[in-house]
């Protein structure tokens, strides 16, 4: 049997195998698929999905299998990406369609959730003492120490690099994020923006998820 044809037979072999430990593991979706899948979204967001800021891409790994189906539903739908002024936010819009069917998008997920959840290195500034009081708000959704809340459709925070965690919430300031009509989730985080005055109030509440690592 030629190589190319026993790897064919392999992965036809494995590949049961492989979604059964998935399921097992309470992952769900396939792994093989999955893993085959990420490597478009690995030119971005690292092999280990540990992010890159170069070109602004945030971590995936760690974060909740949920939510990042949410998000690439959102970015296909143009729920995201959508405003002229986010460029990046375009350009995940155009790559989220490299995943065309709900089974794609559930093996990519589940392949994520297998890479480690390294925390990443601080490269925000600022007053973690004021930004503990400013995040009072932020905890009756998205928990005490950042861990989110699925019951209230409210992300991880923890855990997240602090630059994509500060370009975010400047872009629920600026109306980049979240005023798209079929944000339901997005327009809950306008009230509680209200706290963040100034850039410098941003940057003080990011401090603080940041050290709840």
């Amino acid at each position: 049997m030629r190589p190319s044809c026993l790897y064919i037979w392999l992965i036809v072999l494995l590949t049961p195998l492989h979604g059964a430990l998935a399921q097992e593991n309470g992952i769900g979706g396939d792994l093989v698929s999955g893993k085959a899948l990420y490597a478009v979204c690995a030119g971005c967001h690292g092999l280990q999905a540990q992010g890159n800021q170069d070109v602004s891409a945030p971590k995936l790994a760690g974060q909740e299998p949920w939510y990042l189906t949410r998000q690439l539903g959102y970015y296909q739908a143009g729920v995201r990406g959508g405003d002229p002024a986010d460029s990046h936010g375009a350009r995940m819009a155009v790559m989220s369609l490299a995943l065309p069917t709900e089974r794609a998008v559930e093996d990519v997920v589940a392949y994520i959730r297998t890479l480690p959840d390294r925390a990443p290195q601080p490269t925000i500034t600022g007053d973690a003492t004021r930004g503990r009081d400013l995040y009072t708000i932020c905890s009756a959704c998205h928990g005490s120490q950042g861990e989110g809340n699925a019951t209230l459709s409210s992300p991880r925070l923890v855990g997240l690099d602090d630059w994509y965690l500060l370009t975010q919430l400047e872009a629920y300031l600026d109306g980049t994020r979240g005023t798209h009509r079929d944000d339901v989730y997005g327009q809950q985080m306008a009230p509680a923006m209200g706290v963040l005055t100034n850039e410098q109030a941003v940057r003080d509440v990011v401090a603080y998820i940041t050290s709840l690592n």
